[in-house]
């Protein structure tokens, strides 16, 4: 399935007039909820989004293409869930030397991921007094990988289309 995945990734970056492979990434992540079903020792609570459940960290390139994933239980925080995605990523796609992600990334991650990966880890800020959701530069890509859609895809919003304005 990951042969299949990069092959379809090298031919949409040549479509687009990209390198094959990417030379930087975006980082996110993304709480849901669990099933009822779900085991107790596989989901947790994120505080920040008040959700019980299981977390997703992704790492896309800057067409929004799956470089990386990791599911773990929502509890895990940022900087400790994103680790293995940026190791996954360093070592199956070493043309990419920066990162891109949000402020919930800020901290121990940078400095890790410098002294042990060796790449960047920049920091996308939001603007001084931004208040709700804005496309933010550098990252509007990674809320727009085709797992997001089609996660967020329903028939009342069924819209895949990326922003208008490109940073």
């Amino acid at each position: 399935m990951s042969r299949v995945r990069d092959a379809l990734r090298v031919k949409v970056r040549r479509a687009e007039g990209r390198s094959p492979e990417p030379t930087a990434a975006l980082i996110d992540s993304q709480s849901v909820r669990a099933a009822d079903s779900v085991p107790a020792s596989t989901s947790g609570f994120d505080a920040g989004k008040e959700t019980k459940g299981r977390k997703r960290f992704i790492g896309t390139d800057t067409l929004g293409l799956l470089l990386a994933v990791h599911v773990v239980a929502a509890s895990v925080q940022e900087h400790d869930g994103a680790k293995r995605p940026l190791l996954w990523t360093r070592l199956d796609h070493p043309t990419v030397l920066r990162f891109w992600a949000d402020q919930g990334f800020a901290g121990r991650l940078v400095q890790w991921a410098a002294d042990t990966l060796r790449r960047e880890v920049d920091i996308v800020r939001k603007q001084p007094g931004q208040r709700g959701f804005q496309v933010q530069p550098k990252r509007w890509a990674v809320g727009y990988s085709p797992g997001t859609r089609c996660a967020a895809a329903s028939p009342a919003t069924t819209n895949t289309s990326p922003p208008t304005q490109k940073p």
